[in-house]
């Protein structure tokens, strides 16, 4: 399977990762080399939250997982912080500017799958400027290719307002 960001094409993988206590356990579809973002609002920087987003189609709870998890939310209620209730880890969560795709920590993957990681950062303190003017919402969104269709993926660029 093959991902197309920009001008760069690359194999998606499967990684696993998970909270600190491992009772919070998930697949994700994604591929080695990550773009990452670093978002300076007032959750992301307390908890210095660097993710990579996918679609919630390549993202997948163990099954288990879901009875440990306690959801947080404030301002917009947009964003769902989700982290485990034993071991207080955010391992992934909805972010507001992709809330049809899942932040995956990057932090919680676990070791042997990620080649590459591109920062990037995200000014969540001026959200609306940032969302505006930032491709992020671009990552949580797939296009089947026609052109092969054993579910080649391209990232779309989104060109909606942002969601208030």
């Amino acid at each position: 399977m093959r991902i197309e960001l920009g001008r760069m094409a690359t194999d998606l993988v499967i990684h696993k990762g998970g909270c600190h206590c491992k009772r919070v356990r998930y697949s994700v579809r994604a591929p080695a080399n990550v773009v990452v973002w670093e978002c300076n609002c007032s959750n992301c920087a307390m908890r210095r939250n660097i993710h990579f987003i996918v679609p919630q189609s390549d993202f997948e709870l163990a099954p288990a997982s879901e009875e440990f998890l306690t959801l947080y939310t404030f301002g917009t209620h947009t964003a769902k912080h989700l982290f485990c209730k034993v071991c207080g880890v955010t391992s992934y969560y909805i972010p507001r500017s992709n809330p049809d795709g899942v932040g995956v920590t990057l932090n919680c993957i676990d070791p042997g799958t990620i080649t590459h990681v591109e920062k990037r950062t995200y000014d969540g303190k001026n959200w609306d400027s940032a969302y505006s003017q930032s491709e992020i919402s671009s990552f949580s969104k797939i296009e089947l290719n026609s052109i092969n269709p054993e579910r080649q993926i391209t990232r779309t660029k989104e060109k909606s307002a942002s969601p208030k």
